[in-house]
C-alpha cells in the first residue's frame, strides 16, 4: 500500500534544544496512525512540523508531494487538516460560523455538502449551531473541532489529544467517531495519551520517548507489547 503521509528524518528543534529526532513514519489510505507516548515525549510538536507551524529538518510528503516548502494554507489546501490540542474555536461566534471558516476555501455547494456531512457526524452540533461555540461543553467543543476541520474535506485529519479533560463517555464518542472517518475515507493520524482507547482502534502505532520513535509496529501488537503494557497501559481503562 503506497502512504499517504511520508515523514522522513525529522528534526525538530526549538533554539539549540532538539525536541524530536530521527523520526520517520508513514500513515496509509483509509488508515489509522496512533503516536502515543507522556506528556512532553514531543507528538504535538511533531503535528505542528507536519502542518508547516514549526520549522523541521527532513521530508514531508504527502499524496506524492513535497510538503517541504508549503506554507500551512497550501498544506491544508493539498488535503491535510489539524485538530489542535486546545482546539482554537472562536468562542464569541456560533457553530455554524465557526464551521464556515472551515470551509473558506471551498465552493458553496462543496461547503453545503460538507455541512450535511458534519451534521451527519455529529448532530449535537446541528441541535446547537446557533449557540455561540464558547458556551458549549468540552465535548461539544471537541466535535465542534474536529467538524472544522472536516468542513474543507481534508484525506489526513491529524488529532491533538482528542480525549483531553473529557469524560468517559464522550471520549468514547469522539473515537467511534475517528472509526467513522477511516470507514469515509478518511485517513487519521491520532496522537494520544489514552493508549489504551488509541490503539483499540488504530491500524498501526508508533511510541513516542523524549523526541524518538522507541516502538512501532501493528497496533494490536503494540497494544500487547509488555513494555508499552508497563508504561501505558497499566492504569488506563477503555
Amino acid at each position: 500500500m503506497s502512504a499517504l503521509l511520508t515523514v522522513s528524518d525529522a528534526h525538530i528543534s526549538y533554539g539549540k534544544v532538539e525536541a524530536v529526532r530521527s523520526v520517520s513514519l508513514e500513515v496509509g489510505a483509509n488508515q489509522i496512525v496512533t503516536i502515543i507516548g507522556a506528556n512532553g515525549a514531543g507528538k504535538t510538536t511533531l503535528l505542528n512540523a507536519i502542518m508547516g507551524v514549526l520549522p523541521m529538518k527532513g521530508g514531508v510528503t504527502f499524496g506524492g508531494e513535497d510538503m517541504s516548502r508549503l506554507d500551512i494554507e497550501d498544506r491544508v489546501a493539498s488535503g491535510l487538516s489539524l485538530v489542535p490540542e486546545h482546539r482554537e474555536l472562536f468562542g464569541t461566534m456560533s457553530v455554524e460560523d465557526n464551521l464556515q471558516l472551515g470551509a473558506f476555501r471551498i465552493a458553496r455547494a462543496t461547503a453545503a455538502r460538507s455541512f450535511e456531512r458534519v451534521y451527519t457526524l455529529f448532530p449535537r452540533l446541528k441541535e446547537r449551531r446557533k449557540q455561540l461555540a464558547g458556551t458549549l461543553s468540552g465535548g461539544e467543543q471537541q466535535m465542534l473541532a474536529m467538524g472544522r476541520a472536516l468542513m474543507g474535506a481534508p484525506k489526513l485529519l491529524m488529532l491533538d489529544e482528542p480525549s483531553l479533560g473529557l469524560a468517559p463517555l464522550i471520549v468514547a464518542d469522539i473515537f467511534r467517531t475517528v472509526g467513522e472517518l477511516r470507514a469515509a475515507g478518511v485517513s487519521v493520524l491520532l496522537v494520544e495519551q489514552n493508549a489504551q482507547a488509541a490503539l483499540k482502534i488504530a491500524d498501526h502505532a508508533y511510541v513516542m520517548e523524549l523526541g524518538e520513535f522507541v516502538l512501532a509496529g501493528p497496533a494490536p501488537e503494540i497494544a500487547t507489547n509488555q513494555q508499552v503494557v508497563a508504561s501505558y497501559l497499566g492504569f488506563q481503562h477503555a
